[in-house]
């Protein structure tokens, strides 16, 4: 069974138009050169976020990520923040799009003078797309859950290779998906190098115990910002949430677990190593916080 990613086939994406430094094209012709640093190298950042009732979900947070992200790797995107939105915004109205849409926008380095790492080789002009989909999670997967399995690939620390960092470099995350996959789980639970439980390959992970919610403390796992609004969502409910280092023995432990992203919201999990969670999905927590996490999203696109 697919994992986190998985989603119900929508034959409208067919006609959507696609955004590529400033023109929208379509589907089939939305193309970049085998010489973009995103090609070459995965050299850039991204963000996946989310359009609902017209209104684009927390897109300060995405964009501050964004752009702190580029200055760490000393990318131009050549864009402020407001031409990134109005583009954005372009994107979806041109394909009359209102709710229910999920969007990538990539940003590379760009068209590089020849296929090597050295970040000087670039020519300068930056490769910006957007792909905005008409794209939902698939409802099973509130009532299935996902299936975890632990992967032997570590999550890194920063001076290594940071995770809070939307690159598009990913090889380590999808070796990580690939060695779970064998195994039969549909997403695989990483640890950091002290044996801690950090993260998913894709998503922020969070267990239940005696009505407490945990999660890592965060220092090597995605700096998710539907992550960070669960524990807001935590703090300002009188749910008791723990940002602290805990072990696998913690998490077959657990009651419930869910993970997070911007696409899925938050997802039940209902097995993790072969050891069943004893809760009906949704857990009870699970469910108060996907309804608070609706509410939070309807208050969001409330805001003009």
């Amino acid at each position: 069974m697919p994992g986190s990613q998985d989603f119900a086939s929508d034959p409208r994406n067919a006609r959507v138009l696609i955004y590529l430094n400033g023109a929208l094209v379509p589907r089939d012709e939305a193309r970049v050169s085998i010489f973009d640093a995103g090609f070459v190298l995965g050299d850039g950042v991204w963000e996946g976020l989310r359009l609902h009732k017209g209104k684009l979900m927390f897109l300060d947070a995405h964009l501050g990520r964004l752009f702190e992200g580029a200055m760490a790797i000393a990318l131009d995107i050549g864009m402020s923040r407001e031409e990134i939105i109005a583009a954005l915004y372009k994107t979806t109205q041109t394909n009359q799009m209102e709710s229910g849409v999920h969007i990538r926008l990539m940003v590379t380095r760009g068209v590089k003078a020849a296929p090597n790492q050295d970040p000087r080789n670039a020519l300068g002009q930056p490769t910006v797309a957007i792909v905005a989909e008409h794209k939902e999670p698939s409802p099973a997967i509130v009532s299935n859950g996902l299936n975890l399995a632990t992967s032997s690939i570590l999550c890194t620390p920063a001076e290594m290779f940071d995770m809070r960092l939307n690159s598009h470099s990913r090889l380590n995350l999808i070796r990580a998906l690939l060695y779970v996959i064998k195994v039969g789980a549909d997403e695989a639970l990483m640890l950091d190098p002290h044996g801690y439980v950090s993260s998913c390959n894709a998503t922020n992970f969070f267990i239940v115990r005696n009505g407490e919610v945990w999660t890592s403390v965060g220092d090597y796992c995605f700096n998710g910002v539907t992550r960070a609004n669960v524990i807001s969502l935590c703090r300002s409910n009188e749910i008791p949430i723990h940002l602290k280092n805990f072990k696998l023995d913690d998490v077959y432990a657990a009651q419930e677990a869910f993970v997070t992203g911007t696409f899925g919201g938050l997802t039940p999990v209902r097995e993790i190593d072969g050891h069943a969670l004893p809760e009906t999905l949704p857990g009870p927590l699970t469910k108060r916080l996907r309804e608070l996490y609706a509410a939070l999203k309807d208050a969001e696109a409330s805001r003009r």
